[in-house]
C-alpha cells in the first residue's frame, strides 16, 4: 500500500497539482531545479511518487520536499508499478487530497523544464472551453526542441498510428508533460488500472473517447496541444527502441478493447 506524508501541513489555496513519477532516478534528479521552483510557484503543488526505486531516489525526493512541506508531498509505492500507474495513483492521490482545478503530470528528467507550467495555467485561463493542455514535441523555428533523430522518427510513425486509430489529428501523445481540468472527467478516467505499462497516455485518449461518447470532434475541442519553446532529450532515459515493440502491441491492445467497433 502507499504511504504518504501527512495532509494537515499542507497549505490552503493550491489549485494546481502536478504529479512526478520517479523509479531509479537518483542519478539524474535535478534537486537544485525541483527546488528553486518550490521556493517561486504561489499556486502549484508537487506530488512525488517514488515508484518503487530501488536506489536513493525516495530519500533524495524528502529531501526536496524538506522545507516546502505545503508545497510537495511523496507518494511512495512498496514496489514498482510502471509509469503508467504511478501517474494514476499519483493524480487520483492530489484530487483527494489537493482538491485542485488542474491536474496533471511531468517527467521527472525535466525534459519539459517546470517554467512550462505557467504556459499550461495560461491557457487554460485564457481559453475557458479547453480541457486538456498537452505539451508537443515540435521543431520549429524560435523553439529549441532536441531530439535523438531515430527516436524522432520512429516516435512520428508511432504517432501516426495512434492519431488514426484514435481518429484524433494528435501530433504528440507521448510526451510527459499533460494538464488536465478536473471538470474534464480526469477521476473517472483513471478509476481503473492501465492495461498499458508503456503507452498509457493513449489509453487515456481511448478512455476519454468514451467518456465524450465517441464524439471526437468535441474531445478534438478539448484539447490543446502547446508547441514547447524548449524540449530536450536526457541522458539515462529508460525508452530503448525495442520498447516501441511492446508499445505497438499495447497500443492493439487497447484499440482491441476501447475501439473496435
Amino acid at each position: 500500500m502507499p504511504s504518504t506524508s501527512a495532509r494537515s501541513d499542507r497549505a490552503p489555496g493550491f489549485h494546481v497539482s502536478v504529479v512526478v513519477p520517479c523509479y531509479n532516478e537518483a542519478h539524474r534528479l535535478d534537486c537544485a531545479s525541483f527546488r528553486a521552483y518550490l521556493a517561486e510557484a504561489n499556486c502549484v503543488r508537487l506530488i512525488f511518487v517514488d515508484d518503487g526505486s530501488k536506489d536513493g531516489t525516495g530519500a533524495l525526493l524528502n529531501n526536496i520536499r524538506a522545507g516546502y512541506e505545503s508545497r510537495a508531498s511523496v507518494l511512495h509505492l512498496d514496489v514498482n508499478k510502471g509509469k503508467g500507474e504511478a501517474v494514476r495513483l499519483g493524480v487520483l492521490h492530489a484530487l483527494r487530497e489537493d482538491d485542485p482545478h488542474l491536474v496533471g503530470f511531468w517527467d521527472a528528467d525535466l525534459a519539459t523544464p517546470l517554467s512550462a507550467i505557467e504556459r499550461f495555467i495560461q491557457i487554460f485561463e485564457r481559453m475557458p472551453e479547453i480541457e486538456m493542455v498537452f505539451g508537443s514535441r515540435v521543431k520549429l523555428l524560435g523553439r529549441q526542441v532536441k531530439r535523438d533523430p531515430r527516436r524522432h522518427y520512429m516516435g512520428r510513425v508511432f504517432a501516426t498510428v495512434v492519431s488514426t486509430m484514435l481518429e484524433l489529428p494528435i501530433y504528440d501523445t507521448q510526451c510527459g508533460a499533460k494538464l488536465f481540468r478536473v471538470s474534464s472527467g480526469i477521476e473517472d478516467v483513471l478509476a481503473a488500472p492501465f492495461l498499458s505499462r508503456w503507452v498509457f497516455d493513449v489509453e487515456m485518449l481511448a478512455r476519454y473517447r468514451k467518456e465524450y461518447r465517441n464524439d471526437t470532434r468535441r474531445l478534438e475541442r478539448a484539447i490543446y496541444e502547446y508547441p514547447l519553446e524548449f524540449w530536450e532529450d536526457k541522458a539515462g532515459s529508460k525508452v530503448r527502441p525495442s520498447d516501441f515493440v511492446r508499445a505497438a502491441l499495447d497500443v492493439y491492445r487497447i484499440w482491441s478493447t476501447y475501439l473496435r467497433r
